[in-house]
């Protein structure tokens, strides 16, 4: 099929990448698909990819043109130990869970994670007082590596911090990971197990009935019998067409800076600060592309698409910065972003089954919803089963292995011997961030491909660096709309 054609549908070992083809939709009494998963953020992707593991007909429906293009491409990336969860929440459970399970699938599949370690700084006295009680948190939630240091330790080991910081809690498991390559990892291995995947596919109404539900959607309508609501921001909405009204999602807006890649001399761990009930407040973090991240600002708005960076917001992170990292504001600064967050006035997740409508919402995933994914997963697939979807028995998926992304291990452009078998990973089209023509050529002809230049810089780092594209940006998009043509 020729891609320039408005349906561009991709067949990919079993299953389909399809970003504006038509939808199969089915009828009352033969539903297209078993389950549908509304949302395909990292939360969506990893739920697509369990439910892969079953003999089910499964899609994945989004109303972006890529995967991961909500909350989940601009967080933290930060891979939590859970140590400061309530004790006892779903949460708590969950990350505790997920963080193990995604650690031994991020070794398996090539996703980029570095074991860095937190040390959550007081500043003044009553937050130096508040850090035993967060030991004793920790230790609730079964994390038992965690342990005060004082002034002078601290110092030793973050020696460009700045002046007053009187002590820390060291969390030697929090990590760094790569956000994008994560759900990319999740779809990949969904879609080559034959999950549906519908990209540009708004849900605009749910029409329920005692056999499932049929989606009106801006594609036309889909036929499934059971639904998982993942739609992040729009989960309460969502939810309301299907007849409940358990929580209401107010947008919190993150703003963040990323600094230069010569300023990651100055940090070693991810610098935390004593959090409060607003979030964990604004950090010092490295990150698995080298560079160093501060915020997040957390901002609640009304407007559920504001994604945009403010004067204020920079301004407050640049001041909470220099008290931090002082000499982190004399380097230069790569981009500026912002992420919306789904906050539900709870501290904890919002996942319930509603059996007798035949769904599963999964609302109020916080931003440790990328450490949870792939146990709210799990968890969510045994909900399925106690409201009646017989799974079937299930099986292993073939192992992935995606494009390595990060600093810590060789890139292709450093690999001779690659290199020699195929010239295409010496030719560096994106100089800032060493990526080469081989790779992009690789992320377009992939199992699930970008739909845009944007995607593609998630998926090769591209345009990602200091000159945010103003070099390699023409060369990327030619190599992109030769890809289409």
């Amino acid at each position: 099929m020729n891609r320039t054609t408005k349906d561009t549908t991709r067949e990919a070992r079993g299953g389909t990448v399809t970003s504006t083809g038509p939808l199969t939709a089915g009828t009352r009494h033969t539903p297209a698909y078993d389950v549908t998963v509304v949302g395909a953020g990292v939360v969506g992707a990893a739920i697509a990819r369990e439910l892969a593991r079953h003999p089910l007909r499964t899609a994945l429906v989004d109303a972006c043109d890529d995967i991961g293009n909500g909350t989940s491409k601009a967080n933290t990336a930060i891979l939590h130990t859970g140590f400061d969860a309530v004790p006892g929440s779903l949460e708590a459970r969950l990350v505790r869970e997920g963080r193990h399970r995604l650690r031994a699938y991020a070794a398996e599949s090539g996703i980029p994670v570095e074991r860095v370690g937190a040390l959550l700084v007081a500043w003044d006295q009553e937050q130096l007082a508040a850090l035993p009680g967060l030991l004793k948190k920790a230790e609730h939630n079964d994390y038992h590596a965690a342990r005060l240091l004082d002034a002078d330790e601290l110092r030793a080991r973050e020696p460009h911090l700045g002046p007053g910081a009187l002590g820390a809690l060291e969390i030697p498991d929090e990590s760094i990971i790569c956000p994008w390559t994560t759900p990319l990892a999740y779809t990949t291995q969904a879609v080559r197990a034959g999950v549906h995947l519908h990209l540009d596919c708004r849900v605009r109404h749910v029409d329920s009935d005692g056999d499932g539900h049929t989606l009106a959607t801006t594609r036309g309508p889909l036929r499934t019998r059971y639904l998982v609501n993942a739609a992040g921001l729009h989960a309460d909405e969502l939810d309301r067409e299907l007849g409940h009204d358990d929580f209401t999602v107010t947008p919190r807006r993150g703003q963040l800076i990323v600094f230069d890649k010569l300023a990651r001399d100055l940090v070693t761990h991810i610098l935390l600060p004593v959090p409060t009930t607003a979030g964990k407040g604004v950090l010092v973090a490295p990150t698995v592309f080298g560079n160093v991240l501060l915020g997040p600002t957390a901002e609640e708005l009304d407007d559920r698409t504001a994604t945009g960076s403010t004067a204020e917001g920079i301004g407050l992170l640049r001041e909470k910065g220099r008290r931090i990292l002082p000499a982190l504001l004399d380097e230069e600064v790569t981009a500026v972003y912002a992420g919306l967050r789904a906050a539900t006035g709870r501290e904890d997740y919002r996942i319930g089954a509603h059996p007798e409508r035949r769904g599963v919402t999964v609302g109020g995933i916080r931003s440790t919803g990328l450490t949870a994914s792939m146990a709210i997963a799990a968890h969510v697939t045994a909900l399925l089963a106690e409201s009646g979807l017989d799974l079937g028995d299930p099986t292993e998926l073939p192992p992935v292995t995606m494009p390595n992304l990060g600093e810590a291990c060789p890139r292709p452009y450093q690999d001779a011997a690659l290199i020699a078998r195929d010239p295409a990973y010496g030719t560096l089209v994106c100089h800032c961030e060493r990526v080469t023509a081989g790779e992009i050529r690789d992320a377009l002809t992939s199992t699930v491909p970008p739909c845009s230049p944007d995607g593609l810089r998630r998926r090769t780092r591209a345009g990602n660096g200091r000159c945010q594209g103003f070099h390699c940006g023409a060369a990327v998009r030619a190599l992109f709309e030769e890809d289409r043509s």
